[in-house]
């Protein structure tokens, strides 16, 4: 299979490519620098030129809390135009399969507890991150879109927290886990007495090891159309990716205070949000179609921080 990664350079994005090397698939990639995803004809002109036999939309702007409050026209915008841009131009281009990566954040805040596929579009979204998850919400509506018009088999795969080689540790416009690693990794490291978390900690969240969300990607991609079919619908055609298990960010804080070797004060810092108060997937669909996660949390963690030991120079330079 010949096979473009879009945002191949990114956690997920790279994750998948080692997985798409080690079967011995040819892969199609572009850095940001030599192809503009937000340009419709360097991306019309892209695909035409390689004629890809599949498609895997791993590309976004991505960000946490304070990255999505204040640069919220850049990842509507940027998001919305990668998605249409991708989509259309792999359809103009006669790719049939394609995979769109998309987020759990595309649910309401509010949601039933496990969240399932069905509660798409049933209430009001987190404010944080709204402008993110309606392109994401948009990127799913594409895919069905186009699969319904024109015969496409374009699926999507909505996973939960990610975490994992190659995360973004910036302090401040990184998710919650790398920059909590990294805040317990400093404060271990120049003997601070306390570390101060945002929010009141009693937020539950799930947490996915990309090599697992790589797995499961691929997985979902190669399913038999008639399995594919027969377990989602034309206008509800995503799949939930996740462990099924969630943590409070207390409890995540301090067992990364532990794998960091950090022995001081842990509090929190209630005047600043929280964000959605409990974030855990129905992950039954994948389940039945026969996947599930196989990396638990704490292993997981300690070989991201291990990871992060071997990389440090790189992500303490990114201030």
């Amino acid at each position: 299979m010949k096979i473009f990664v879009a945002g191949h350079r990114g956690m997920v994005g790279s994750a998948i490519t080692r997985k798409l090397e080690a079967r011995g698939d040819e892969i199609v990639a572009r850095s940001r620098n030599e192809l503009d995803l937000c340009n419709q004809r360097a991306v019309r002109e892209f695909m035409q030129a390689e004629k890809p036999d599949r498609v895997i939309l791993a590309a976004a702007k991505v960000g946490g809390i304070h990255a999505n409050n204040t640069r919220p026209g850049e990842f509507i915008y940027d998001n919305l135009m990668i998605e249409a841009n991708i989509v259309h131009q792999a359809y103009e281009a006669g790719v049939q399969s394609l995979l769109f990566l998309g987020s759990s954040c595309i649910y309401p805040k509010l949601a039933n507890q496990p969240m399932a596929e069905d509660a798409l579009l049933t209430g009001g979204l987190e404010s944080t991150n709204e402008p993110y998850a309606v392109a994401k919400i948009a990127g799913i509506k594409l895919c069905e879109s186009y699969n319904r018009q024109y015969g496409t088999d374009y699926r999507s795969v909505m996973p939960t927290n990610l975490y994992g080689p190659g995360d973004n540790f910036h302090p401040e416009n990184s998710h919650v886990l790398p920059a909590l690693m990294r805040r317990f990794h400093e404060a271990a490291r120049e003997g601070v007495d306390e570390v101060v978390v945002w929010g009141t900690g009693t937020p539950m969240r799930e947490f996915l090891h990309v090599d697992d969300m790589a797995e499961a990607s691929l997985f979902v991609m190669d399913l038999d159309r008639e399995t594919y079919l027969r377990e989602t619908s034309p206008m509800q055609s995503h799949i939930n990716v996740g462990t099924g298990v969630d943590v409070t960010i207390r409890t995540l804080a301090e067992t990364l205070a532990q794998i960091t070797g950090f022995k001081g004060r842990i509090t929190f810092d209630s005047s600043k949000p929280d964000g959605t108060p409990r974030k855990l997937l129905d992950v039954s669909r994948l389940a039945r179609m026969g996947w599930k996660a196989a990396i638990p949390l704490d292993q997981g963690l300690k070989d991201t921080y291990d990871w992060f030991l071997d990389t440090e120079d790189a992500h303490l330079r990114k201030v």
